[in-house]
């Protein structure tokens, strides 16, 4: 929602200061430079990447109009999902998730959260991760180190189609000048016509700088900036997912591992304590970590 008004705004006050200054609106509509900056832009992005970034670009464009996968409900469910997976391997055995982690499609535990079921990348993450765990022979450090390049493959991949985009940003003022030097060409080529024909033919020329610097920096840069961020939050998402599993195989009990990842959650969408313990425990009372540890 934000984006979309954001999108108004710019647009608007730019077109609203125009009008403001008596300037006719009808200058500005030069489809003919819009499809040179354009079309020129989208070959240029078809030039310089494959398929698959392509594809990433489309699907990452299609998610900044939506709002964040990434908030506080979400990251209560992830806690409570890893407190009640990691219970189950403490308190049955590590070997008793195994199932769990082998079709996770059928885990009674899983499918209670089907954000986590649908997004791939996550469920393979925890899945591989804990399998890992329960195969015996790997050191937390060991897995540790593997999940840090997981995640940092995974945000490789994720920033492609972001660079993709910045590019074709940083063309569009260019593809602009272009615009403008075509309309230049035009110009001189109706030297000794009417003077109003000419001053349409300059207007047109520099309507083609104009719409390359605000497609620069008005839209497809700022579409790209929220791409970024949306590659980030779900960096981080992972990285709490990290912290609990790498906490749980140092020997700390589940609840202290759940502990540990909300301290890891990014303050803004970070729930409480009180939050935690409530989703966790169904709002029964709950021992504290050092008791917990103490039974164990």
């Amino acid at each position: 929602m934000f984006v979309i008004i954001g999108i108004v705004i710019v647009f608007g006050a730019v077109v609203g200061g125009y009008l403001m200054e008596k300037g006719n609106l009808a200058v500005l509509v030069q489809p003919a430079e819009l499809v040179i900056i354009g079309g020129a832009a989208i070959g240029t992005l078809l030039i310089g990447n494959p398929m698959h970034i392509l594809k990433g670009i489309g699907s990452g464009l299609g998610a900044v109009f939506g709002s964040s996968k990434f908030d506080k409900p979400r990251y209560l469910e992830a806690l409570r999902m890893m407190f009640q997976i990691l219970s189950k391997a403490r308190r049955e055995g590590d070997l008793s998730i195994e199932s769990d982690i082998e079709k996770p499609d059928e885990s009674k535990i899983f499918v209670e959260y089907p954000g986590f079921l649908h997004h791939h990348h996550i469920r393979d993450f925890v899945c591989d991760t804990l399998r890992m765990m329960i195969a015996g022979g790997v050191e937390p450090f060991d897995i540790d180190q593997m999940m840090e390049l997981d995640m940092e493959i995974h945000h490789h991949g994720e920033t492609l189609p972001i660079n993709a985009l910045n590019t074709m940003a940083d063309a569009l003022p260019g593809l602009g000048i272009v615009a403008a030097v075509l309309g230049v060409v035009i110009t001189m080529g109706s030297l000794g016509g009417p003077p109003e024909e000419i001053g349409k033919h300059v207007a047109a020329a520099l309507v083609g700088t104009f719409l390359g610097i605000l497609l620069c920096y008005g839209l497809v840069g700022p579409l790209s900036a929220k791409m970024m961020k949306a590659a980030d939050e779900e960096g981080s998402y992972l990285h709490v997912l990290r912290v609990i599993m790498i906490s749980y195989m140092k020997g700390n009990p589940p609840i202290l591992a759940v502990e540990v990842g909300r301290r890891a959650i990014p303050v803004y969408v970070r729930p409480s304590f009180a939050e935690v313990e409530a989703a966790c425990r169904g709002n029964a009372a709950a021992a504290t970590p050092a008791a917990e540890e103490k039974a164990a």
